[in-house]
C-alpha cells in the first residue's frame, strides 16, 4: 500500500483522489443550492451557480416579486471549450453540471420591495441579493392604518 492507502497495482488505483472538502461533498456541485438570512429591514439569499460563467452573468436574469417569490433563469456554459482557444474537447468524464438553460424558484420568509435591491455575481459562482422587506406605514396615530 501507497502513503494514500491505496494497493499499488495500476489497475486498482483510483483515476480521481479527492480530499479535505471535495471528499465530503458529493461528486457534481448542485446547482440552485440556496441560503435565505433575515434581519429586521431585509433579506440576504444566495444562490449556488457553478457553471455560470462571470462574463455571462449578464444573461443572468433574477426577478423577484412583491410577495417575496424569486425567479432566477439562466444558462450553464458549453463545457469543453478553453477560452482563447478554437479547439473543442469531447468530454470523457462528465463529473460537472451539464451545460444547457435552468430555473430556480423559491419564496421569501415575507412581502418585499423589489426596486430596494443589490444582486451581486460572485466569481466563486454564487449570486448573492440583498431585498429590503416590504415598509409598512407608520401606526403611531398620525396616519390610519391600510
Amino acid at each position: 500500500m501507497n502513503v494514500q492507502g491505496f494497493v499499488d497495482h495500476s489497475q486498482m488505483k483510483p483515476s480521481v483522489v479527492l480530499t479535505g472538502t471535495a471528499k465530503e461533498g458529493s461528486n457534481a456541485p448542485p446547482v440552485g443550492l440556496v441560503d435565505i438570512g433575515t434581519s429586521e429591514g431585509a433579506y440576504l439569499f444566495r444562490v449556488a451557480l457553478p457553471g455560470v460563467r462571470k462574463d455571462q452573468s449578464g444573461k443572468l436574469k433574477c426577478e423577484i416579486q412583491r410577495d417575496g417569490r424569486v425567479h432566477i433563469e439562466g444558462v450553464i456554459a458549453r463545457t469543453g471549450i478553453l477560452k482563447d482557444s478554437s479547439t473543442v474537447f469531447q468530454m470523457k468524464v462528465q463529473e460537472l453540471c451539464p451545460s444547457g438553460p435552468f430555473t430556480i424558484s423559491f419564496n421569501l420568509p415575507g412581502p418585499v420591495d423589489p426596486r430596494l435591491s443589490s444582486p451581486t455575481f460572485r466569481p466563486d459562482g454564487i449570486l448573492e441579493v440583498i431585498v429590503f422587506k416590504q415598509r409598512t406605514p407608520a401606526t403611531d396615530g398620525r396616519f390610519p392604518p391600510p
